[in-house]
């Protein structure tokens, strides 16, 4: 059941984006944000462009054809399937959210190509066990063949440390060599002591839900990955497929970054 009386981060991010499924209570909350981070529109603009950059490189360059996508948000334009699926039709993806209302219009509106497959779970990012257990998961994705984990703009939203390491260590673990993980993730380190001394209030204050990390607390919870290139940077500047002028980093505030699983 939707519940339109509390703040859900995927109908707050619909609404950065500009779209119109979001309920009054997620428009409040983004403009509260929006009024202390101006710049937050822009990151959920170039958080956007790394999924859409990371998955062309996935299915095009590292030859990847089944996607895990945790967290998957409103459908907008170039959802994973659409970008996987534009470079290799026979793609397969499975879509995980925790809202009820993600999930209705996903089945709506994210079909398949004939080649490839579909599939949408609503459960969350906390249980990762029912995630990889699922039956249809594991009819849709082959877990002895590589698969690329997609955790956009997430795992930020565990507060704890342990915690969010565990998850990505649970998933990770059940994933063949070769697999890889895109990940996007809030920080701090762009900000400087007054942005972040603010961000932290109004995290205390339970304003805002997304827990930044630094470089060095996402290392560690990518520990035994191979981090390729570019590294740990902001998500404007991951790989950019244009050499047009790019976003202050502190505007974008959120680290991108690509692993592979050896």
């Amino acid at each position: 059941m939707v519940d339109d009386t509390r703040v859900h981060s995927a109908r707050r991010y619909n609404y950065w984006l500009g779209g119109k499924d979001n309920f009054a209570v997620d428009r409040e909350s983004g403009d509260m944000i929006a009024a202390a981070f101006p710049g937050v529109r822009i990151t959920a603009r170039e958080n956007r462009g790394f999924l859409r950059r990371a998955v062309t490189h996935l299915a095009a360059e590292a030859g990847v054809r089944q996607f895990l996508d945790i967290g998957t948000g409103l459908p907008t334009a170039d959802n994973t399937h659409e970008v996987a699926q534009r470079v290799a039709p026979s793609s397969r993806v499975v879509y995980v959210d925790n809202d009820p209302m993600v999930l209705v219009h996903a089945r709506a509106l994210l079909t398949s190509t004939p080649e490839g497959r579909t599939h949408y779970l609503e459960a969350d990012l906390r249980t990762p066990e029912k995630i990889l257990a699922d039956p249809e998961v594991l009819d849709v994705l082959d877990l002895d063949r590589p698969v690329a984990l997609m955790l956009v703009a997430v795992l930020h939203f565990v507060r704890d440390d342990a915690e969010a390491r565990e998850i990505v260590r649970t998933l990770v673990d059940a994933l063949p060599s070769g697999s890889y993980l895109a990940l996007s993730h809030a920080t701090t380190d762009f900000t400087d002591a007054e942005g972040r001394a603010r961000y932290l209030s109004m995290i205390d204050a339970g304003q805002v839900d997304a827990y930044p990390r630094t470089a060095a607390d996402l290392a560690l919870i990518l520990e035994g990955l191979e981090v390729l290139e570019p590294g740990f940077v902001a998500v404007s500047e991951w790989r950019p497929d244009d050499d047009g002028p790019r976003p202050d980093a502190g505007d974008v505030a959120i680290y991108g970054v690509l692993a592979r699983k050896p």
